[in-house]
């Protein structure tokens, strides 16, 4: 390059973090979180911010809370997104698909192995003791994942009231995901603007209890060149992506018609990818009701068996709908074999569910970036955290409410709608497990592997003590 071409050149303001970190190298880091992201969204997001941000020092506090933010305001796994654009901060689009791809990929296998046993066989015994024990240590690690993120998002009275609002809206009067996101957003965005540092997010230059800051990260505080938006480059990410997307579905639905269950599942999960905010359990009653009285896909009961599968299997909740698309297929197989069919079928509804997730991404990450320094932005999106902080404390609920109590009661009164747990219909057997899983989490700092391996084995030995009894 000639002198002048050099001083005309844009300066680097500092070394390309792929410079710093191997493809390679973060491959094997992806693969690390992808095996550990048991637990449901909270659990997931708190172990990529331990590997990320506590443990390698990949990027800031501030960026993982920002684009945080920015996955919740999107339908589909909020997880998986996380993953796939911190990826592609690190490693541009090949960065995202394979932290995105590499998230999913255990579930995948997992669930599909699972789906073989349970349309094989059944609910199996031992099968299930594994379940009832890995329940009570996703329960402990989902606690331990309220308790870090609050800690972090929660930095005054407002942005606790704001949780505490969230929750009491989503638990006790079912008040819809998407009504609590916008409204804590427009709160943050009016409080921002109104000058009040309640809504101040965390700078580049995080402070005393703030975690990491953006200097200290090695990212480091100046946008990425790759990250820089551009309308030719989201033209051409929305024209691949949606391509990837939809021409499959198309062609499923030309060449076997709209009434083949092939093509009933590429249109129905296709219509889920783009209205699944605020997680799995936002949408699985819906999908439940359709897959069981309209298509008669499942069998009432199956969706709880299906969800169990996913709460206790590395990936996202939302795996849980490969396993509708398997049974769907594995009952109406055509004239493929059962298994065959239900393995396409599975195949089938998770890449219409997750390839939608790569389009939000990089079509709409570099312009949340280049917004990142934006006060109102910053302040609507802080509360919007502090609003997610209250939602996952009524997921931690619910599933503690659905693991420890056998029966429970609901309640549709005066504006109330939630369900109540039936206090003698305890399961001890379940309540120890979990207390033992929480001690050994926040007590003695057991890590969660070791804390899934003790108790998978607990409840392989209470089902083999109660098999000899």
């Amino acid at each position: 390059m000639s002198d002048a071409n050099a001083a005309s050149a844009p300066a680097e303001p500092f070394p390309s973090p792929q410079s710093r970190v191997s493809l390679r190298e973060a491959f094997w880091v992806w693969l690390r979180i992808a095996a550990l992201s048991f637990g449901g969204p909270a659990g997931q997001i708190a172990v990529m911010h331990r590997i990320l941000v506590d443990e390698k020092k990949w990027i800031s506090d501030s960026r993982f809370l920002h684009a945080l933010n920015y996955c919740m305001l999107l339908p589909g796994p909020e997880a998986q997104q996380l993953a796939t654009y911190i990826g592609w901060l690190m490693h541009r689009t090949r960065g995202g698909i394979i932290a995105g791809g590499l998230f999913i990929l255990p579930g995948v296998i997992a669930i599909m192995a699972l789906s073989y046993v349970y349309a094989a066989f059944g609910n199996v015994g031992l099968v299930t003791a594994v379940f009832f024990g890995l329940k009570a240590a996703v329960l402990a690690i989902v606690i331990q994942a309220v308790v870090r993120l609050g800690r972090r998002a929660l930095q005054n009275n407002v942005m606790i009231g704001l949780a505490a609002a969230a929750y009491i809206g989503i638990f006790f009067f079912n008040v819809p995901f998407p009504v609590i996101v916008f409204g804590a957003a427009l709160i943050g965005f009016a409080g921002a603007l109104s000058g009040s540092r309640a809504f101040e997010a965390g700078g580049g230059h995080a402070g005393a209890g703030k975690g990491l800051s953006d200097a200290d990260s090695l990212l480091g505080e100046h946008l990425p060149p790759h990250t820089r938006p551009s309308w030719s480059g989201a033209i051409r990410a929305g024209l691949t992506w949606g391509a990837l997307w939809l021409i499959p579905v198309a062609a499923v639905v030309f060449w076997l018609g709209a009434a083949n269950v092939f093509s009933q599942i590429a249109i129905f999960f296709s219509k889920m990818a783009m209205v699944t905010f605020g997680g799995a359990y936002a949408v699985l009653a819906y999908v439940a009701q359709q897959a069981v009285e309209n298509y008669g896909w499942l069998k009432p009961g199956e969706m709880l068996d299906g969800l169990g599968m996913a709460e206790t299997t590395p990936g996202p909740l939302i795996m849980v709908l490969q396993f509708v698309g398997f049974m769907a297929a594995y009952r109406a197989p055509g004239a493929l074999p059962p298994l065959l069919a239900a393995t396409l079928g599975g195949l089938l509804a998770t890449w219409v569910t997750f390839a939608p997730c790569f389009l939000w991404i990089f079509v709409g990450a570099p312009f949340m970036e280049a917004m990142r320094g934006n006060r109102a932005l910053a302040g609507a999106l802080a509360a919007i955290t502090a609003a997610v902080v209250g939602v996952i404390l009524n997921l931690t609920i619910w599933f503690a409410v659905h693991a420890l109590f056998r029966e429970v009661q609901p309640v549709r009164s005066y504006g109330l709608s939630f369900d109540m747990p039936v206090l003698a219909s305890v399961n001890p057997w379940a309540l120890l497990l979990t207390l033992g899983a929480v001690v050994a989490t926040f007590w003695f700092k057991i890590g969660m592997i070791p804390t899934l391996t003790a108790c998978c084995l607990a409840g392989v030995a209470l089902y083999l003590l109660s098999a000899l009894g």
